[in-house]
Parts: C-alpha cells; structure tokens; sequence
C-alpha cells in the first residue's frame, strides 16, 4: 500500500431535490439561530479583533441590574467559601 498511495474517497455533488428554505443557502449549512444578530461571530479578525467587537458589544447590551445581581452571587459565594475553610478575618483589624 506505501507504493502505490492512499485511495481517494469518491466525491458526489449531490444536490436534493426539495429544499426550499426561504430561497437561500444550503439546508445542510450549519450555523447558530443567533449569528446574524451578533457582532462577534463572523470573519477572523485576529486576537485584538475580537477583543475590541466583544467590548463593543457588551458596552451595547449592558444590563445593570444583571451586573449587580452578578456581582452579588460572587459575593456571597466567596464568603461562603471562606466560611467552609474557616478563614480567620480578624488578620484585617488592628
């Protein structure tokens, strides 16, 4: 088999006889429900790209009360946490 090479797979351009999902694309192409209302997905901007799209993004669709709520949680977690190992918050006073 080293001599002679790999078999190539056969290709088929199959085409279905029904798809007719509002007149555009392929049914079989698949992407997220969501994609065309995000800035985010899309062409590969590279590392920076997308740092400065996801900022954008979320400084358009901030939710303060959801921030807070957020913030929050992670409060209450950590002292939580805190109390499960016993940490000792007497090291903060004088």
């Amino acid at each position: 088999m080293g001599l002679i090479g790999k078999r190539k797979n056969k290709k088929y351009s199959y085409k279905p006889r029904h798809y007719e999902f509002d007149g555009e694309g392929s049914p079989y192409s698949m992407e997220h429900k969501f994609d065309h209302f995000r800035t985010t997905v899309g062409d590969n901007k590279g590392l920076k790209g997308k740092f400065q799209s996801a900022w954008s993004d979320l400084r358009q669709t901030s939710d303060r009360n959801a921030n807070r709520r957020i913030i929050v949680i992670i409060a209450i977690l950590v002292l939580i946490f805190l109390f499960i190992i016993e940490f000792d918050l007497s090291i903060f006073y004088a």
